[in-house]
């Protein structure tokens, strides 16, 4: 027993660890998409600045989605292949009526399981989730 024990607990928690990698990449997939769709529309409601900036209210549909895992993981937003710094948002970003758009998060998970921190490099999970739409048109 107390040599089965640590190294079960290990792998149990080597399990819980990549479960929740894996939820954390769903999770933010969704709240790309949700983004995206929100996006699509033109609409501005949700800025929360109530400044009816078309860019923060899309970035805020996808915090909203994103269970609060947009916060702990500070993604860098790219459009169509630009990456934009969080004070370079613009209204311009996410396109014109009738454009083409892919928005694409790049995040980075930190490990903190020692077993499965070796998996990876520096110890963290670095993934991109995307969606690509095309903007209504909305005036």
């Amino acid at each position: 027993m107390a040599i089965i024990t640590p190294v079960f607990l290990l792998v149990l928690v080597a399990l819980i660890e990549f479960s929740l990698v894996f939820f954390t990449t769903l999770t933010m997939q969704y709240a790309v998409r949700e983004g995206a769709r929100y996006a699509v529309t033109g609409q501005s409601n949700l800025d929360p600045a109530a400044k009816a900036q078309r860019s923060a209210a899309i970035i805020e549909k996808i915090k909203l989605s994103s269970l609060g895992f947009y916060d702990k993981l500070a993604p860098s937003i790219s459009v169509n292949g630009k990456t934009y710094s969080t004070t370079a948002y613009g209204n311009g970003m996410f396109g014109a009526a009738g454009d083409i758009v892919v928005l694409q998060l790049d995040c980075t998970w930190p490990v903190t399981t020692p077993l499965v921190s070796t998996l990876f490099t520096d110890g963290k999970y670095r993934f991109k989730v995307a969606a690509t739409m095309r903007n209504e048109f909305f005036e």
